[in-house]
């Protein structure tokens, strides 16, 4: 994008809303000013003209329009003072636009830096010209307002240069009423609801939309599935004493030497020194006596009465540990982010650190949806067992999740509402079903009331593309899975781990690339993801075909395969292990 500074105008109160904040107004999970923001994302510097708004990101500076209300102008002109800028373009922008997007300025930049006009503005779908949608040359801008006598309560039109270009784009839209914020809203979740993202894409808007928890000091045995949210360094040497890395004997010297009968134990008391010529037994781990030059292991020795000598044509070696040779006290163990592993907490545990601060684990919340499921107790006429319901526990465990319960959901209008709202001690909401768009579907529509932010609407996957990811405003993430078992179970390999690496800021596993033998078997226009076991000539062989409504299929499975379309026999695709 051509270099460009950018002045952002979310001042004023909207008179005909009541005189409501209008850039705070959330539409589509985020503000209007979000939105301006988010369309200048890649400017140099940017400043926001309003009132102070401390929630603000440092990164943007902040102005105020003197007197505060005195109009788009008077705002203009303490932006650009406050902004400083260097780069020869101006962005200006109105918070009241809820569609704008990168590709707006994108456009209106390309145009302003091909054409010799001094200020280029978008037209909206009426024709009209939006002069708070547009770009200027810095030394224009800066003309135009010190060719007034006064700022305050000036019209946009009396700055306009001459010399302008127009350019007809979408999205420019602005919101003045509330019909037209009710209209935005309708029109944003219509366009997000018919939306398919693959999963490469899914990933990327979990990542980049996901909200991080909060850091928080937790023993580490308590926190699996937990991610550093600093890094851990060592608070004590490992090891701790240069200790014996064998069993066998402690020398001093080049032997052969006297054998004294006194033993070291690890973690018994440490033998005496050694003097020239002497050795002791001593055991893996024990603490070596001062005067120790090496230790002679077991099969490398022979004694003949008290004697200890060096078997012949036997390595020379130390087999000691040196104190801190692993690690010195503030030697990094672990970077900001690493999981909280096994491997982790007996890293840690071996330089005496045993807490830590840390985001999660991720607490989860299962929630079966269906009046025609039922998970104890004989079926009733028309009612299905709950088959998955009680699997999805483990499946999330091995994600990373701590699942703390799980509830039954009846299809009724408004039963999500509540659930959407009682979500105190949950950091994820898992809903199996729902979210089609059936009569018995209410996910989306009760999303959209909750102003939920979409961050993947739906998926180009098969099966599994009714999936729906969201951000709650009080901040739980959903995870919408479809109710057909198979296509639940495989769309939460899919997408928990990013949810899971998003919540607690740490990096996606490594993803696991194989070939898969009989591709051409499996593949399909969209993406399918299906069960596959290890081929004895190693990769993979996946089920050309699934019952969706079970999980037999995933019987003396190994895991699912993630098929592209278009993909020929031998091809590298990505593999899902099931958690065991």
């Amino acid at each position: 994008m051509t270099a460009a500074d950018a002045i952002v105008l979310a001042g004023g109160r909207a008179s005909r809303m009541g005189g409501v904040d209008k850039p705070a107004i959330v539409i589509g999970g985020r503000s209007m000013l979000d939105a301006a923001l988010a369309s200048v994302h890649d400017c140099t510097r940017v400043v926001v003209v309003g009132p102070h708004r401390p929630e603000l990101d440092s990164r943007f500076l902040q102005a105020r329009e003197v007197p505060p209300g005195s109009g788009p102008v008077a705002a203009i002109g303490s932006g650009l003072s406050a902004l400083d800028a260097t780069n020869s373009w101006i962005v200006v922008l109105a918070a009241d636009m809820p569609f704008l997007t990168e590709a707006t300025v994108i456009e209106l930049l390309r145009e302003a830096t091909e054409s010799t006009a001094d200020a280029v503005f978008a037209i909206d779908a009426d024709g009209r010209p939006q002069y708070l949608v547009g770009v200027w040359r810095h030394s224009a801008l800066e003309a135009a307002l010190a060719g007034l006598d006064s700022l305050v309560n000036q019209p946009m039109k009396a700055i306009v240069p001459a010399h302008t270009a127009l350019i007809e784009l979408p999205d420019i839209a602005d919101c003045d009423t509330e019909e037209e914020v009710r209209l935005a809203r309708e029109t944003l979740a219509t366009t997000r609801a018919s939306a398919r993202l693959d999963l490469t894409e899914a990933r990327e808007h979990i990542a980049s939309g996901t909200t991080s928890l909060a850091p928080h000091e937790a023993e580490l045995a308590d926190v699996p599935g937990a991610a550093l949210a600093a890094p851990i360094t060592a608070a004590g040497a490992l090891p701790r004493f240069d200790v014996s890395a064998m069993d066998g004997y402690a020398v001093c010297g080049d032997g052969p030497w006297q054998l004294r009968r006194d033993i070291g134990f690890a973690g018994g008391a440490r033998p005496a020194g050694l003097l020239l010529g002497e050795a002791v037994r001593i055991a893996t781990g024990a603490h070596v006596p001062d005067g120790t030059t090496s230790v002679l292991r077991d099969e490398f020795a022979t004694i003949t009465g008290d004697e200890l000598t060096r078997l012949p044509d036997t390595p020379i070696r130390g087999d000691v540990r040196k104190s801190g040779e692993d690690r010195m006290i503030g030697d990094l163990v672990a970077p900001a982010g690493t999981r909280v592993t096994a491997a982790l907490r007996s890293a840690a545990a071996s330089v005496e650190v045993t807490t830590a601060s840390v985001r999660g684990p991720v607490r989860a919340r299962i929630i079966m949806t269906g009046d025609e499921i039922r998970s104890t107790g004989p079926l009733q006429t028309g009612q299905t067992r709950d088959s998955i319901g009680p699997v999805l526990p483990d499946l999330l465990a091995g994600c990373g999740v701590r699942v703390v319960d799980r509830v039954h959901l009846r299809d009724t209008a408004n039963s999500f509402d509540d659930m959407l709202t009682d979500t105190e001690g949950v950091d994820l909401l898992v809903v199996v079903g729902a979210t089609g768009g059936g009569a018995a579907d209410q996910l989306r529509t009760a999303l959209a009331r909750a102003e939920a932010r979409i961050l993947v609407p739906r998926l180009a996957l098969r099966p599994g593309g009714s999936t729906v990811v969201a951000e709650l405003p009080t901040g739980p993430t959903i995870l919408g899975l479809p109710g057909n078992p198979f296509a639940a179970i495989a769309v939460l390999l899919a997408l928990t781990p990013a949810i899971v690496a998003a919540r607690t800021a740490s990096p996606l596993p490594r993803t696991i690339l194989a070939p898969l033998h009989n591709a051409a078997d499996i593949t399909a226009p969209v993406t399918r993801i299906t069960p596959a076991q290890h081929a004895p000539q190693g990769g993979y062989l996946g089920d050309p075909t699934i019952r969706t409504a079970h999980l037999a299929g995933l019987i003396n499975r190994d895991g699912l395969v993630i098929v592209p379309p278009n993909a020929t026999n031998g091809d590298l695709v990505e593999f899902l292990p099931i958690p065991s």
